[in-house]
């Protein structure tokens, strides 16, 4: 049996919430987890709130505990400022009680008492923020520290950046103390319970929708079923029902009853038994249908939580690149695209030589309504311009549920993402094929990391032409993919 950890953080606590086993193998089978590049970025965002969250909290006096120097140096820092009975705020303050440490985002003195504000990135409050609370109330009072008040200070998606640097409207606190209460008592349950799970024989969990509740959990590779041919998840649908055919039994999407299926399920199962693609003809009567000139469109776009040009708002869907291939007549095909990198605000610019390429007739074509999303943002941002943005609209053509429809292959593994689709149609335009970006978050990060003052003109010019390639990759993919459906 393994030794149970010295100590537990909050963070493992919170794992431990989640499902026993994750915090189980995050202690003894670290080596086994697979953190998303999605995982990282939302990480990265956190990390930035945080940053912000310290201009707006901070006075002169304010203090951050580094934890450069390791746990017990912060934890007596922490503790030495206390006992000098210091008066002014304190960021990420360290505490260890019962063996749990916490690290307190924010920490302002309250008449005789302090109170804590714990800042997310998230835009609401949710039930694992009141638990994590919860957390830090159980340790700082167990100290013998007096707490007033303990809040939650997430993201108000109404604010508007002004463009002057503050950022004072940014978060928006809300006070947990009443929900906390509760909480705070079974806190010892939960600290008894992960150390044993952290210690003991690996947990019985089985999986299911809380692999990805309140977030993907990074050892889901290693629980969910993956030594055979068409695991049963590239089924799709609900983590519940796919957790319920594991449990019983079933790992191969091939070996699963019939009766227990939805009808896509069983598509999935059927053409994966078979070994074959499934394209039907009815792909072929709706592409021919198509007049031309085609257009195909695809955007990238960034959703900052931390707004970067005046007039945005937090996570507001913005646009700085897109792509199109532009096909006249059968067979000739063209292209063209508009990339900003000067780290001015793209969105006019690019709004205006938008319209300017997709002329005034002809089905603009692209996959899922992302892109009908993003000219609907346009509409907003750009009032004067929203008639000729109307008319686009009344022109886009998604192919994503023709494909969904009509097409599938054993190798898209469940998903109709033009990522899984392309590859089973045209090898040479797999993903990873590419250079450097390969998806979205990493173009909405190297967009990012290009525009930074910091960057050196070589990396900037190595990521645009990485940004470029990639968008183009994309509407390439639906000329290919219009052809192929079309010959069906």
């Amino acid at each position: 049996m393994n030794s149970k950890p010295s100590h537990l953080s909050k963070s493992r606590l919170m794992a431990a919430r989640q499902c026993l086993k994750r915090l189980y193998l995050e202690v003894n089978r670290p080596e086994l987890a697979v953190v998303s590049r999605e995982a990282q970025a939302a990480f990265d965002t956190g990390n930035r709130v945080g940053r912000v969250a310290h201009d707006i909290y901070g006075t002169g006096e304010a203090v951050l505990i580094p934890y450069a120097g390791g746990l017990r140096h912060a934890l007596r820092k922490t503790a030495r400022l206390l006992a000098e009975g210091t008066r002014f705020p304190i960021f990420e303050a360290t505490f260890e009680y019962g063996d749990v440490v916490v690290r307190v985002d924010v920490l302002l003195p309250d008449g005789d008492a302090w109170r804590i504000v714990e800042v997310k990135a998230a835009t609401s409050v949710r039930d694992e923020h009141v638990f994590d609370c919860a957390v830090q109330a159980w340790v700082f009072q167990g100290l013998g520290y007096p707490l007033n008040s303990i809040s939650l200070a997430h993201v108000d998606t109404s604010f508007v950046y002004a463009g002057d640097g503050d950022y004072g409207g940014l978060l928006v606190e809300e006070d947990l103390t009443r929900q906390v209460l509760p909480v705070r008592a079974a806190v010892p349950e939960w600290i008894a319970r992960a150390r044993d799970a952290a210690g003991g024989p690996t947990p019985e969990i089985r999986v299911g929708r809380h692999c990805t509740l309140p977030h993907e959990c990074p050892f889901i590779g290693h629980c969910w079923p993956s030594d055979t041919e068409f695991p049963v998840q590239v089924l799709g649908g609900s983590k519940e029902k796919l957790g319920d055919f594991v449990a019983c039994g079933y790992r191969d999407a091939r070996d699963v009853p019939r009766d227990r299926l939805s009808d896509r399920q069983h598509r999935i199962q059927r053409v994966s038994g078979s070994g074959e693609a499934e394209r039907l003809p009815g792909a072929r009567r709706f592409i021919r249908d198509l007049a031309y000139p085609r257009y195909y469109l695809d955007f990238e776009t960034i959703m900052p939580a931390v707004p970067l040009w005046a007039g945005t708002r937090p996570y507001e869907t913005l646009p700085f690149q897109w792509s199109c291939h532009y096909e006249p007549a059968p067979g000739v095909i063209e292209h063209c695209d508009f990339l900003d990198l000067t780290g001015e605000p793209p969105m006019r610019r690019l709004t205006e030589s938008l319209i300017r390429a997709l002329g005034d007739a002809g089905p603009i074509i692209v996959y899922t309504g992302y892109e009908r999303y993003v000219i609907d943002g346009l509409r907003d941002r750009c009032p004067d311009l929203a008639g000729a943005l109307g008319r686009v609209l009344d022109r886009l053509v998604d192919l994503y549920p023709v494909t969904r429809e009509f097409y599938y292959h054993p190798a898209m593994a469940g998903s109709w993402s033009l990522k899984a689709v392309l590859p089973t149609i045209a090898p040479e335009l797999a993903y990873h094929e590419l250079e450097g970006i390969q998806e979205g978050t990493a173009a909405s990060e190297g967009y990012l990391e290009a525009i930074d003052a910091a960057t050196a003109p070589e990396r900037k010019a190595e990521l645009e032409t990485q940004l470029k390639r990639y968008c183009a990759w994309d509407t390439e993919g639906l000329v290919r993919l219009a052809r192929f459906l079309g010959e069906g």
